[in-house]
């Protein structure tokens, strides 16, 4: 039997597939997949989501540094 991903990272992985602008989007998410979301709030998380959520979101080869 797998175990399902905490809520935390649960939120890490729907930051990172690009489908999510922010928390509040990823807050939303979580709440129709059944999690408890009292642990994804505060500034810092919040800002390391959008973040995430940025990265994710951006096309590729617009202008950013190239991988080392």
């Amino acid at each position: 039997m797998t175990s399902r991903p905490t809520a935390l990272e649960r939120a890490f992985q729907l930051a990172a597939s690009g489908a999510h602008t922010g928390a509040g989007s990823i807050r939303e998410a979580l709440r129709a997949e059944g999690y408890a979301i009292q642990q994804i709030t505060g500034g810092v998380l919040t800002r390391q989501l959008r973040k995430l959520c940025d990265e994710a979101r951006a096309p590729t080869g617009a202008g950013g540094p190239e991988p080392a």
